[in-house]
C-alpha cells in the first residue's frame, strides 16, 4: 500500500516535469477563450509589412533601422517603415500573439519561431526583378523558399508535428504588389508596350502560382492585403498634384490589382480546396480616410510626417532623411513618409481587418471570423 502511495505521488510530479519538457505538444493544440485557433503568422510581401529583414542585408537602400522612423515603436527603430506599429503588429495585437521575428535577423531561430515569422522586404515585389533598383532585397519567390527550406524543418522539429498538421493553425498574410507598379511598370522601358492589363493578369498569375506553394505546403488561412492608393503618396504628390490630389493613373493601377486580388478569393476555393481566404481592401479604407479626413480623426493627408529628401537633395522622395525631423502630432497625419502609412492608419486598417462587417473592407470574412475556423 505504502509503495502504491509513493508511486502515485511520483506520478504527480511526474506530470508537471513532462509539461516542462515538451511544451510545444500542449501548445500546438491550444485554442484561446474566444475560440480563436490562430498559432501564428507567417508574412510574406513588401515594406508595409516588413518589421526588419533587410536590416540585416548588405547592399540594400530599402533600410528603416534609424530615427525618425520608430520614433513612436516601444524599442525605437526596428526596420519598419512607419513611425510606430505596422498593420502585422497590430493584427498580432488583436489576435493576440507576440510580435513576430524577422527572419534575418541572427536570434531568429529555435522556439523564437513557433508563432510564426516575417519574411517580407522592403522594395521587393511580385516579380524578381522588381527590387533591382534598392540594391539587395529578397523577392516573394525567395521568401516563399526561406519558408520552406530553413522555418520549415525547424519548426517540425520544435513544435514535434508534421507541416501538415500544424500549418493549417497558422495564418499566411501577404502584402505585396505595390512596388511591382511604381518601381517596375511605371519606370521600365522594357514595359512600354505592355498593357496595364495585360501587366496585371501576369501580375495575378504569379501571385496565385506563389500563394498554391504555401498551399501545397501545408497552409490553409490566407489573408490578402490590397495594394494601397499609390497616387495619392506624397512620393507622386510632390512632383505632380491634379484637382483632386490624386494622380488616377496610379490609382487604376492598383484599383486593377486588387480586383484581380479579390477575384483570387473566389477562384481558390477550387484551386486550393479546404483553404479561406481573406481580402483585406486597406486601398478603400485609406481612400475613405483621404476624402473624408477629420472625421476620421485625420487633417493632412497628402505631405510626409518625416523630413524626406528629394532626388536633387540626394534622396528617393521616398524614405525619411537620417536623424531628420518628424511632425509633433503623427496621429493627424496619413503618411509618415513619401509612401508609408503612419500608424494611426494601421491601426485602422488592422481594425477594419480583424472586426470590419462590411464585405466592402474585408471579403469574404474579417480576419476573426477566418481565426476561428
Amino acid at each position: 500500500m505504502a509503495s502504491q502511495i509513493i508511486n502515485s505521488r511520483l506520478l504527480l510530479l511526474t506530470i508537471p516535469i513532462l509539461a516542462c519538457v515538451f511544451p510545444c505538444s500542449c501548445y500546438a493544440r491550444a485554442t484561446d477563450k474566444n475560440g480563436a485557433r490562430i498559432r501564428g503568422m507567417f508574412v510574406f510581401g513588401s515594406s508595409l509589412v516588413d518589421n526588419g529583414n533587410n536590416n540585416f542585408l548588405k547592399n540594400s537602400i530599402a533600410k528603416a533601422d534609424f530615427l525618425p522612423y520608430g520614433i513612436d515603436f516601444p524599442s525605437g527603430p526596428s526596420g519598419r517603415f512607419t513611425n510606430g506599429k505596422n498593420v502585422i503588429d497590430l493584427l498580432c495585437d488583436q489576435l493576440k500573439l507576440p510580435l513576430v521575428p524577422a527572419f534575418t535577423d541572427p536570434s531568429t531561430k529555435g522556439t523564437k519561431i513557433i508563432h510564426g515569422v516575417s519574411y517580407a522586404s522592403g522594395a521587393s515585389g511580385i516579380l524578381d526583378d522588381t527590387g533591382l533598383l534598392a540594391g539587395n532585397v529578397i523577392s516573394l519567390n525567395q521568401q516563399i523558399r526561406n519558408f520552406e527550406e530553413v522555418t520549415l524543418p525547424v519548426l517540425e522539429a520544435e513544435m514535434g508535428f508534421q507541416r501538415r498538421e500544424l500549418l493549417p493553425k497558422y495564418l499566411f498574410v501577404m502584402g505585396t504588389g505595390g512596388n511591382d507598379y511604381s518601381f517596375n511598370y511605371f519606370l521600365r522601358q522594357s514595359n512600354a508596350n505592355v498593357s496595364l492589363e495585360a501587366f496585371t493578369a501576369n501580375l495575378t498569375r504569379k501571385l496565385s502560382g506563389q500563394l498554391q506553394k504555401l498551399y501545397s505546403l501545408g497552409g490553409r488561412k490566407f489573408a490578402l492585403m490590397a495594394v494601397n492608393p499609390i497616387g495619392c503618396s506624397p512620393m507622386v504628390m510632390a512632383n505632380r498634384r491634379t484637382r483632386n490630389g490624386c494622380i488616377e493613373g496610379l490609382n487604376k493601377a492598383a484599383h486593377l490589382f486588387n480586383a484581380h486580388l479579390k477575384s483570387l478569393v473566389d477562384v481558390s476555393k477550387e484551386q486550393m480546396p479546404g483553404s479561406n481566404v481573406v481580402f483585406v481592401n486597406s486601398y478603400k479604407m485609406i481612400r475613405d480616410i483621404i476624402k473624408n479626413p477629420v472625421s476620421r480623426g485625420f487633417k493632412d493627408t497628402n505631405s510626409a510626417c518625416c523630413e524626406v529628401m528629394s532626388l536633387n537633395e540626394g534622396g528617393n522622395g521616398i524614405l525619411c532623411k537620417k536623424e531628420g525631423q518628424a511632425c509633433e502630432d503623427r496621429n493627424i497625419h496619413v503618411f509618415f513618409d513619401g509612401l508609408h502609412p503612419t500608424e494611426a492608419v494601421n491601426i485602422q486598417i488592422a481594425t477594419k481587418a480583424y472586426n470590419s462587417n462590411l464585405t466592402s473592407e474585408v471579403y469574404p470574412i474579417n480576419v476573426k471570423q477566418l481565426s476561428m475556423l
